[in-house]
């Protein structure tokens, strides 16, 4: 019966659609302090001793403050949850008739997606930049829980619009937009992917040392690491660099206006940007900065003895070791990431 349902409706008896969370902020704080309660007198004991520190002189009007403090994560948290479990009702009605899973983000590099799935995030725009680089070429309506307190610029749709958009999904007729990701793979065939930026150096603050290969010319250098940005990307990471170098070129004396390296999610280009460099006698600042064109790539070959990484989107827990002998050559990925936008 419900194979024939499906097929009536024109789906598959194959696809499923997932629901990828993230714990919110009182979650990872009862996570740690075991109790709703031991996190709330956390919270509220710092947010004392903060307030105390800037007038010198607790009160019952600072007490108030401290638990305002608890009570707006509280309300935040129950904010989102009452939105994820609105959009799973909405989603697990007969309409549908397929398999609804619910993951955590911390589950996405071990989940295995469906090659028709329809994917529904729920949470800021950071969550949509990685979950895309696990749900590669499927479509992924991006929610916003709390317009209230996020800003969503990757989250077009509000909880009440969710069902509508998987609807359009799963039959064909959602408007898609793609968006570019880079990719890096090493010598031994790893691989990882990045919806916003990729980052190659070390694991702490530590100077990174490697070799770079930019069209045929290369350079060792030791650097705080290298930055390799897409357009999605181009609007974080990538222009915090730009500000700061607008910012010490202007204490140089060499005023100039700052120009942000700005392009569209789907420009199949990537910027690499490398952070910090450092002019010695075996380090150089030549190739600090550039555009890896469609069909191109950088080669970078790993000088470090230990504690080299490569990780994308920020996530440092999911990473590949970047240790001496290992070379990594980074490029526009060959498939593109699918958000959802109508």
């Amino acid at each position: 019966i419900r194979r024939i349902s499906r097929h009536a409706m024109g789906l598959r008896i194959d696809q499923k659609i997932v629901i990828v969370t993230r714990a919110t902020q009182l979650a990872a704080l009862r996570r740690r302090y075991n109790t709703r309660s031991q996190a709330r007198f956390q919270i509220v004991s710092a947010k004392k001793r903060e307030l105390v520190k800037k007038v010198q002189s607790p009160g019952a009007e600072l007490d108030a403050l401290a638990e305002a403090s608890f009570e707006e994560v509280d309300r935040a948290a129950e904010q989102y949850d009452t939105s994820v479990q609105q959009i799973r009702r909405d989603l697990d009605f007969d309409e549908f008739d397929i398999p609804v899973q619910v993951i955590d983000r911390d589950f996405l590099p071990n989940f295995v997606f469906g090659p028709r799935d329809v994917v529904v995030t729920v949470g800021q725009d950071g969550l949509v930049a990685n979950t895309a680089k696990y749900a590669i070429g499927l479509p992924i309506v991006a929610v916003n829980p709390d317009p209230q307190r996020i800003d969503g610029t990757l989250l077009p749709f509000r909880t009440e619009h969710a069902r509508s958009a998987v609807r359009a999904a799963l039959h064909g007729k959602a408007n898609v937009r793609e968006v570019t990701l880079a990719e890096a793979v090493l010598d031994d065939g790893q691989r990882l992917l990045a919806f916003n930026e990729l980052f190659i150096g070390v694991n702490s603050h530590v100077s990174a040392r490697y070799r770079l290969t930019v069209a045929g010319a290369s350079e060792s250098q030791s650097s705080s690491g290298m930055l390799v940005s897409t357009g999605a990307g181009s609007t974080g990471w990538l222009s915090s660099i730009v500000n700061m170098a607008t910012g010490v070129a202007a204490l140089a004396g060499q005023a100039a206006a700052p120009r942000p390296l700005r392009f569209p999610w789907e420009d199949p280009r990537l910027v690499f940007v490398v952070r910090e460099p450092f002019v010695s006698k075996a380090s150089g600042t030549r190739l600090v900065s550039g555009i890896i064109e469609p069909g191109q790539e950088i080669a970078i070959e790993s000088e470090m003895a230990s504690n080299g990484v490569i990780f994308s989107d920020g996530v440092e827990s999911d990473f590949l070791e970047f240790n001496a002998g290992a070379t990594a050559r980074v490029h526009t990925a060959p498939k593109k990431a699918r958000l959802v936008v109508g």
